[in-house]
């Protein structure tokens, strides 16, 4: 039977207009990637890891895939726990074959074809074979961690690092005269905001110790977070993160916050109240750092944590059990970025929601705060963790597109902790490129191939490298 079935996955995937398809094979395929949020370990790109099996690879610290694995009914040995690695993977591989319409289907695919020239549909009835073609050519030395990340055409990582990390990977990598791709530590304070937990007092001792401060005051703390920035700019730091639920803007006087650090390194209960002035006071203190040492501001918010306590008990954190938070920022968040607007302390900031319903917000939030010289100062950050997928893409582009400015747009990140998933980079520069081949198609565009190539070009790469201050010679 005939049929106008277009070949799966192939040359075209999602490049539905001949306008998309020049867009991206002309224009965004072949521009290098700049992945400036995730969270592979820099020891993996120092020791310039080997990875044994796909298994490791594919499901080692994946909490998407083992989500997905536990809607299915699969028994939490083979997600998290030592079952056999082979029957592991047949039990992803049935998930996967059950995901219709999930991102984890195309990434997935996208990963086999690229890295292991692979084409074989992903189901239990090829699981052996994929698992035999994957395992030969890891095994064979061909996909290490540097040779993966050179293969992917990636010029800057900018992993996620503690304070009191000594960046010591980093430092290793960087004496890598043979590797031409550039990783760099980014700057993760949350333990420090972390002030109503039982475990602040004993991080608090580590982060000082870590800079040689002594942890009797929050005026000693703010000396240490000023040192360990120091040592992070040294080492080429170029941005930091921080993630919560909310970015809060309740001002507190010194001596209060000095009495809530007080309080806090004795064992004593904080509320609410006092949770919240002190996270803005230091919140106001590390973004004017920042703005001074030239970096980045990322802020990740909207997430709630830990949502299954059983399983939080029986396998930890970041297993796969947070979820969307149902309480908008908004107002809040725009308070805290004014308070430093005011005194000039507001460094280049990306704003991250977990929210889809934001995007519009965030997009009209983004352009109330300005400056001269500056393309897009703050950002709405690309579509994140359950909203990067196709229709989450798709609703982010036409938002910022319908309140923002596109061609500003410092593009797609990986947020992963696996190396493979640099075709999330080729996944938001197809459905970049037919979001707007299909304008074009549709005469809502006018079809200038050399300013819409540029565009496409500029938010596949060159923006970010802009943005985030990179040297000009990796550009």
């Amino acid at each position: 039977m005939e049929t106008n079935r277009k070949p799966f996955m192939d040359k075209d995937f999602l490049l539905d207009t001949e306008e998309a398809r020049i867009l991206y094979h002309n224009y965004a395929e072949g521009m290098p990637i700049i992945d400036y949020h995730c969270h592979i370990d820099p020891a993996e790109i120092a020791e310039d890891k080997n990875y044994g099996t796909i298994t490791e690879l594919w499901l080692g610290g994946d909490h998407y895939k083992w989500r997905a694995m536990r809607q299915c009914g699969i028994p939490e040995e083979y997600i998290t726990g030592k079952a056999d690695e082979r029957e592991r993977f047949r039990c992803w591989c049935r998930t996967l074959s059950q995901a219709v319409g999930s991102p984890l289907y195309h990434w997935s695919h996208l990963e086999l074809q690229r890295y292991f020239d692979c084409t074989l549909p992903i189901n239990e009835k090829n699981a052996d074979e994929i698992f035999g073609i994957c395992n030969k050519k890891l095994q064979s030395g061909e996909l290490s961690a540097k040779k993966m990340i050179r293969m992917s055409n990636v010029k800057v990582v900018g992993t996620t690092d503690d304070p009191c990390d000594d960046l010591r990977w980093h430092k290793v990598i960087a004496e890598d005269t043979d590797f031409d791709c550039k990783v760099i530590p980014t700057f993760r304070p949350d333990k420090v905001l972390l002030v109503e937990t039982d475990g602040f007092p004993e991080y608090i001792r580590a982060l000082c110790k870590a800079a040689g401060t002594q942890p009797d005051s929050f005026a000693s703390v703010k000396l240490a977070l000023s040192k360990r920035m120091e040592h992070f700019a040294s080492m080429g730091c170029r941005s930091s993160d921080q993630s919560t639920v909310t970015f809060p803007c309740c001002r507190i006087s010194s001596d209060e916050c000095e009495r809530i650090f007080a309080k806090a390194m004795s064992g004593g209960g904080i509320t609410d109240s006092e949770r919240l002035g002190f996270i803005t006071e230091t919140m106001l203190f590390l973004a004017a750092e920042y703005k001074k040492h030239g970096w980045v501001m990322q802020l990740h918010f909207g997430v709630a944590r830990n949502s299954n306590t059983r399983m939080f008990n029986a396998v930890g954190r970041d297993t796969g059990f947070d979820r969307i938070h149902s309480a908008a920022p908004i107002e809040s968040l725009a308070a805290f970025l004014d308070e430093l607007d005011k005194t000039d302390s507001l460094p280049r900031t990306v704003l991250y929601s977990l929210d889809p319903s934001m995007n519009a917000p965030l997009d009209v939030l983004a352009k109330c705060f300005n400056e001269e010289g500056v393309c897009g100062k703050v950002q709405h950050g690309a579509a994140w963790w359950f909203n990067d997928n196709l229709g989450g893409m798709r609703a982010h582009l036409q938002s910022l597109c319908e309140q923002g400015v596109l061609g500003n747009f410092i593009g797609m990140l990986t947020d992963s902790r696996c190396i493979l998933s640099y075709t999330r980079h080729e996944y938001f520069r197809r459905i970049l490129c037919a979001y707007i081949g299909r304008l074009a198609a549709n005469g809502e565009l006018f079809f200038d191939e050399e300013t819409l190539g540029e565009i496409v070009r500029n938010v596949s790469f060159n923006n970010a490298m802009k943005f985030f201050g990179i040297p000009a010679e990796l550009r």
